[in-house]
């Protein structure tokens, strides 16, 4: 299966929905979310202070406590308009590392992407079908 590496580019936020815009520099698509998701991820990006530490900072202090670090994501399908991840880890367990593979939305896995400066992955067959998107 090859992978085409893609970056963040930017999110666009309404009341009803977030856009999340990804890509190459020749090719970039959008994925839409759900506007707490995309609060969340202006939350980190903005480097605002929160009152309560948020679900993808748990997550992060599990993965540390569990000697567990995140290596990549990969979308890895899509489905009409919905797009599908999966989250790479790495856990240390005395002298093995295992490799964990788990499933997962693509909002959540782009803000674990940020927080950890983890790289993305699409599908090259995906990427392919994904729909541009102009600025």
């Amino acid at each position: 299966m090859e992978l085409v590496p893609i970056t963040f580019n930017k999110i666009m936020q309404s009341r009803a929905y977030t856009v999340i815009i990804l890509g190459t520099e020749e090719k970039r698509f959008a994925i839409y979310t759900d506007p707490q998701v995309g609060q969340n991820i202006q939350t980190y990006l903005t480097m605002e202070n929160k009152p309560r530490p948020f679900t993808h900072d748990l997550i992060n202090a599990l993965f540390k406590g569990l000697n567990i670090i995140p290596i990549q994501i990969v979308i890895s399908d899509i489905e009409d308009t919905i797009y599908f991840a999966r989250l790479f880890l790495e856990q240390t367990l005395g002298d093995q590392k295992i490799i964990l593979e788990m499933d997962a939305r693509p909002s959540d896995c782009i803000t674990l992407a940020l927080m950890n400066n983890i790289p993305v992955f699409c599908r090259k067959d995906i990427f392919e079908k994904t729909v541009a998107v102009e600025d």
